[in-house]
């Protein structure tokens, strides 16, 4: 009786898979795919500073390097939830020049080198470096973002991320701005941008810098800046904008 059983499952098992043969395979094309806006997209974010290198001093000790390294955190966030490939220059309170380089003008030179060549090396589709200010005079405020004039694709990617950072934080007038002399941006070959973020020499500003939610609406602000740079490529005229 066991044998029967058996020869009658296994008959059964076999007209089953016979059956299942019958159905096509359900191949990539016929899936409605959906895709996160920067997939496939390689970017590098550059946080200022680090290590001995403080950068900018507010009144109250506050650090450019802290700030500038939490912000990038954050967007370095946003970009990955939306498919990027991130590379950040530096994850901690570091600068990248080597242990046993001596004196901080030495460092500062060898740091800045090895921020370019790290970013070369990635062959990023375009990168950012975070950043913050501060002058003898509290009275200016508000975020601004350079590129180097040589390259239309850093335009571009400046103006987008500014024109967002004025639309969502409505406390800067300034535009994306051209400059000939800033190294990272002037010998780096990628397309990208160095964001001011603020003024630590104005204390309203100040504030404002040093908490996460503030923090979060200027790295979000950035992010959305690069995502219309991705999907809108050339900057509207001014009057456009």
């Amino acid at each position: 009786m066991k044998k029967v059983v058996y020869i009658v499952l296994w008959f059964a098992g076999l007209f089953a898979l016979i059956y299942l043969l019958q159905y096509p395979v359900t191949t990539k094309e016929a899936w409605e795919p959906w895709s996160l806006p920067l997939s496939g997209k390689v970017v590098v974010i550059d946080p200022g500073h680090g290590g001995v290198d403080g950068g900018a001093v507010g009144k109250d000790e506050t650090l450019e390097k802290d700030i500038a390294l939490s912000t990038s955190i954050l967007l370095r966030d946003y970009l990955q939830e939306a498919g990027a490939f991130v590379y950040m220059t530096r994850e901690k309170d570091q600068d990248l020049a080597a242990e046993g380089t001596q004196g901080l003008s030495n460092r500062k030179s060898e740091d800045i080198r090895k921020r370019v060549q790290f970013i070369q090396d990635k062959e990023p589709d375009f990168f950012v470096s975070i950043h913050l200010n501060a002058i003898p005079s509290a009275k200016w405020s508000g975020a601004q973002t350079f590129y180097y004039p040589a390259l239309d694709e850093s335009e571009h990617l400046a103006k987008f991320i500014q024109s967002e950072i004025t639309r969502n934080l409505s406390n800067t007038t300034r535009k994306a701005l051209a400059l000939n002399n800033m190294y990272i941006l002037k010998n780096v070959k990628a397309p990208g941008a160095l964001v001011e973020i603020g003024f630590l020499s104005n204390p309203h500003e100040r504030d404002l810098l040093k908490t996460s939610s503030y923090q979060d609406k200027m790295a979000a602000s950035i992010y959305e800046g690069m995502l219309r740079y991705v999907t809108e490529k050339e900057f509207p005229n001014e009057e456009q904008s």
